[in-house]
């Protein structure tokens, strides 16, 4: 079963930075497609940003130019980097994880989320 474990979330002024990291295990990461969303209270889950496991990225519009994701394969590790943060970023953040199995389709995992709290 593959697990993730987030951490890096806390409290944090306007225009601060913020890094997340989400490590995964009993999963052949470099095979994985990656993400982070963000949920805050009273609203929809949404993708933040995500990284397929050719490296490619892609980003919602609202954190385009401060938030950037990337892989480590070697520690089966993804990252979120926050930048700028706004107050209305606050939220809190799931790692993502689809586990490619052939014609059987995907799997699918969660983390169990990390509060990321800006302050203005």
């Amino acid at each position: 079963q593959v697990q993730l474990v987030e951490s890096g979330g806390g409290l944090v002024q306007a225009g601060g930075s913020l890094r997340l990291s989400c490590v995964a295990s009993e999963t052949l990461f470099e095979r994985d497609d990656l993400a982070w969303y963000r949920q805050a209270p009273g609203k929809q889950r949404e993708l933040v940003a995500s990284i397929s496991r050719s490296f490619s990225t892609e980003y919602v519009d609202s954190v385009k130019g401060r938030f950037t994701i990337s892989r480590d394969n070697a520690k089966d590790t993804v990252h979120l980097q926050m930048n700028m943060l706004k107050p209305e970023d606050t939220a809190a953040y799931f790692c993502f994880l689809k586990e490619p199995q052939g014609r059987f389709g995907d799997l699918e995992y969660w983390g169990q989320g990390t509060q990321v709290t800006v302050s203005s």
